[in-house]
């Protein structure tokens, strides 16, 4: 518990860094366009072609905006809603949904700072890429704060909400890419944990390498 609280407090402070560089390069959004519910900031994400280090940043902070955000009226929501219990799991599922983009743009992220190996002629900088892996590492390690939280708010922890059997038999439409996602998870065929895990372990191995170099030898 006292690790998930030391990457939350790392992620925190990494969140901090990404919304202050985005709201310097980023255009104020138009005045008559006032952001204030999840679904609104949720249709800012979009992803790239080629996702850039920036493009990666831009989707974490309306992620981030949509996370902390009201959800909007029933009538306005990304799915139809006819009932309490739906309503319910829609909120769910939402939750989900954004923790899950979130795992995978921190992943997109921790890519372009990962070194899948330490190759010998890498040797006369060998502080710039422990320093990239040091990026990597905490940008996976956010993404696996977003799979289970300490607080019970990540994208397994609203799977598990959802296998109430109240809502086993109820398929919400317009989101049943989301409910795919839902039986992934509880089914095991989607575990962030486990792919999270085994890139650490590489690049653990890999820093490893790099720290066993001597940087004047080439």
């Amino acid at each position: 518990m006292a690790k998930k609280r030391f990457y939350g407090k790392r992620m925190a402070g990494a969140i901090f860094f990404v919304l202050v560089g985005f709201s310097l390069i980023s255009p104020p959004v138009a005045d008559a366009y006032l952001l204030r519910y999840k679904e609104q900031y949720y249709k800012l994400y979009h992803l790239h072609l080629i996702q850039y280090p920036d493009d990666t940043m831009e989707n974490i902070y309306w992620l981030e905006k949509a996370l902390a955000a009201d959800f909007c009226n029933p009538l306005y929501a990304n799915a139809l809603i006819e009932n309490e219990v739906q309503w319910e799991k829609y909120r769910y599922l939402f939750m989900m949904h954004i923790n899950l983009k979130l795992i995978e743009q921190y992943i997109f992220l921790g890519n372009k700072w990962n070194k899948r190996n330490a190759y010998f002629y890498n040797a006369p900088w060998k502080e710039q890429n422990l320093d990239s892996l040091k990026t990597a590492e905490t940008c996976y390690r956010t993404a696996l704060y977003y799979w289970q939280n300490a607080k019970g708010q990540g994208a397994k922890d609203w799977a598990v909400k959802l296998d109430d059997k109240r809502f086993r038999f109820m398929n919400l439409k317009r989101v049943q890419n989301w409910e795919d996602e839902a039986f992934r998870i509880g089914e095991g065929s989607l575990d962030y944990e486990k792919i999270l895990t085994r890139e650490l372990a590489l690049l653990q191995s890999v820093r490893e390498r790099f720290e066993a170099m001597d940087r004047n030898t080439y």
